[in-house]
């Protein structure tokens, strides 16, 4: 069973700060990818930014130079800069995973953390 925590949402001002955090747990697993998403009322799930094996990371348009993905073993980070009130929206840690329950068997698969509010005031 592989579980996603996430911690770190708040309200803040604009031009502030704020640092999401994202642990995975469970066992026997490797991960591929971890990212964060976001979704803002009335919006579809967009993705923010995501940290793949090697290092590579990836950022939406509308972050990018702002925030900073960073990843520690199974555990993911973003660091916010300059919010701004269109950053408001519920985010979402999200990681590819794989487990080998035996040899020569692999599954890939997809899990979700349960969402942490981040509400910036203009």
């Amino acid at each position: 069973q592989v579980q996603l925590v996430e911690s770190g949402g708040g309200l803040v001002q604009a031009g502030g700060s704020l640092r999401l955090s994202c642990v995975v747990s469970g066992s026997s697993f490797s991960i591929n990818a971890m990212g964060w998403y976001r979704q803002a009322p009335g919006k579809q799930r967009e993705l923010v930014a995501v940290v793949i094996s090697g290092g590579n990371t990836n950022y939406a348009a509308s972050v990018k130079g702002r925030f900073t993905i960073s990843r520690d073993n199974a555990a993911v980070f973003l660091q916010m800069n300059s919010l701004k009130s269109e950053d408001t929206a519920v985010y979402y840690c999200n990681a590819d995973l794989t487990v080998r329950p035996a040899p020569g068997i692999r599954t890939d698969f997809t899990s979700w953390g349960q969402g942490t509010q981040v509400t910036v005031s203009s």
